[in-house]
């Protein structure tokens, strides 16, 4: 059993950054892929990142490519995403989720374990 915990987020101008976190518990964590996810109001939810158990591997979606990227402290229980350049259309709820490879990365079905979400907030 996981559970994750996602913090960070925020009221940001265009342009700024923010850094999100997503603390897990269970001592088996380690062994799990992450990724995060965002829903803007009235929209699916649509892949961001992910990130390999080991942090060797990350995938990005080419609306964040370039601008985001993904972290991970195995020892810490905890997995980051870095967002930088942030564009007012990158506002939405972001979760994390976890699931044990191997997977799909990209899907959301893939994802046994979420957080509860940290709403981001890009100002124009």
């Amino acid at each position: 059993q996981v559970q994750l915990v996602e913090s960070g987020g925020g009221l940001v101008q265009a342009g700024g950054s923010l850094r999100l976190s997503c603390a897990a518990s269970g001592r088996t964590f380690s062994r799990y892929a992450v990724g995060w996810f965002r829903q803007a109001p009235g929209k699916d939810r649509e892949f961001v990142a992910a990130i390999s158990w080991s942090g060797g591997r990350t995938y990005y979606a080419d609306a964040v490519k370039g601008r985001f990227t993904g972290s991970r402290d195995n020892a810490k229980n905890t997995v980051y995403l870095q967002m930088n350049s942030l564009k007012p259309e990158d506002t939405a709820v972001y979760y994390c989720a976890a699931a044990l490879p191997p997977l799909d990365y990209l899907a959301k079905g893939e994802y046994n374990y979420w957080g509860q979400g940290t709403q981001v907030i890009v100002s124009s």
